[in-house]
């Protein structure tokens, strides 16, 4: 994953004379990431997504697939799965998923074999000849994520994937997901579901109002927001942890805790402290901030949301 298979250089794209949806965005997306593309409601995502399928052009700004500026004709190296449902409803499953793949170029045969290959693949070969309003919210997504990927697109898009579907269908998506990656295509992820962008994404980017906050690798951006908190899991009675000097105890369950001290403490004396407790500590280990986190001290503290 070390060359970009996508770049955006400081793209703008405004609708009006008000401020720009998109303020001068540069991103650099590796081949064959999972990358993860994050903002609260209104900050620019829906504007990047469309100015890289062609639905719309940057008023300022490129766009590179490989090195080279993206043109229409590269839509069909593109699959996008909008979070709003485009499929036909009174459409028969079969029919429609092999009607979108003639549309992206396939002759008739080989988008049927695909086509079956891929309801097998999900589990829904008994609903081929239903029509989408038969089927439920669930099985609408997969429909649509089939739609999205059959025609073997080298970049994905993908606006909350997992909308619908029950926590098996999620996993199941989710295997799908890393098995396009682990075979060289490259994914677009947007969600609100920070959980998942942990479990899934190399690399995320957080923009808000339409500019860029953070790009980063997952692991690395979680370094970066390190405060001197540190998590415990232990057996006992947890009032124990009351004790150690200058801890402030940010959260706590009948089996672990998220306790901060001051900057500079000393951790060997820390631990000293810790072996004082009659408490069976299990595990002791500084806490790495979950992105939702720092989600939300990003756009909290940025001054377009100021």
């Amino acid at each position: 994953m070390t060359e970009n298979f996508l770049q955006l250089r400081n793209l703008t794209k405004r609708y009006s004379t008000a401020k720009p949806a998109v303020d001068g965005v540069s991103l650099s997306i590796p081949t064959g990431s999972i990358y993860g593309l994050l903002g609260p409601n209104g900050a620019g995502k829906t504007s990047l997504i469309r100015m890289i399928t062609c639905i719309t052009g940057p008023d300022s700004g490129e766009i590179l697939i490989k090195g080279k500026s993206l043109t229409p004709e590269d839509v069909v190296r593109i699959g996008y799965m909008p979070e709003e449902r485009g499929l036909y409803k009174k459409m028969k499953v079969f029919e429609q998923l092999v009607y979108l793949l003639r549309l992206k170029g396939l002759a008739r045969k080989e988008a049927e074999n695909k086509v079956k290959s891929w309801l097998d693949r999900l589990n829904i070969q008994d609903w081929a000849g239903k029509e989408i309003r038969e089927l439920s919210k669930g099985m609408q997504q997969k429909v649509q994520f089939i739609a999205t990927v059959a025609h073997e697109p080298e970049l994905l898009i993908l606006d909350e994937p997992f909308s619908g579907l029950d926590p098996i269908n999620t996993q199941l998506i989710e295997d799908e997901i890393r098995a396009l990656s682990a075979k060289g295509t490259t994914i677009i992820f947007s969600t609100h579901r920070m959980e998942q962008v942990e479990e899934l994404c190399d690399k995320i980017a957080l923009i808000n109002q339409g500019k860029v906050l953070l790009e980063d690798s997952l692991q690395q951006a979680r370094e970066s927001f390190v405060k001197n908190i540190f998590s415990f899991r232990f057996y006992g009675d947890g009032e124990e942890l009351r004790k150690i000097p200058g801890g402030k105890i940010l959260e706590m369950t009948p089996t672990e805790a998220l306790i901060e001290f001051p900057e500079g403490t000393d951790r060997r004396q820390l631990f000293r402290e810790i072996s004082k407790l009659d408490l069976e500590i299990i595990r002791f280990e500084l806490h790495l901030p979950r992105l939702q986190e720092i989600f939300i001290q990003l756009v909290k503290g940025s001054p377009a949301h100021a």
